[in-house]
């Protein structure tokens, strides 16, 4: 697909059409990167991504969530006093 850089105040832009941006999954925000006679565009990973889904899958399957069983201390066997 060709398109124009248009002139945005002091800088330049391109217009992306949005199926195109639709099919590569960006988002608002992307980073920009210069290779030879290029510029790549890419989505920004966000941090953790996919962690709430693993913590369900893990409970699913442990049915604790824990990674370790847990340890009893003393004062699992003790008697309390309040």
């Amino acid at each position: 697909m060709k398109t124009r850089i248009v002139r945005i105040g002091n800088s330049r832009g391109i217009r992306i059409p949005k199926p195109l941006l639709m099919q590569a999954g960006l988002g608002e925000e992307v980073e920009l990167r210069v290779e030879a006679g290029a510029i790549r565009i890419e989505s920004i990973a966000t941090p953790r991504a996919g962690w709430a889904e693993a913590a369900r899958q893990l409970v699913a399957a442990e049915g604790t969530g824990l990674l370790d069983e847990p340890v009893p201390t003393r004062f699992d066997t003790d008697e309390w006093q309040w």
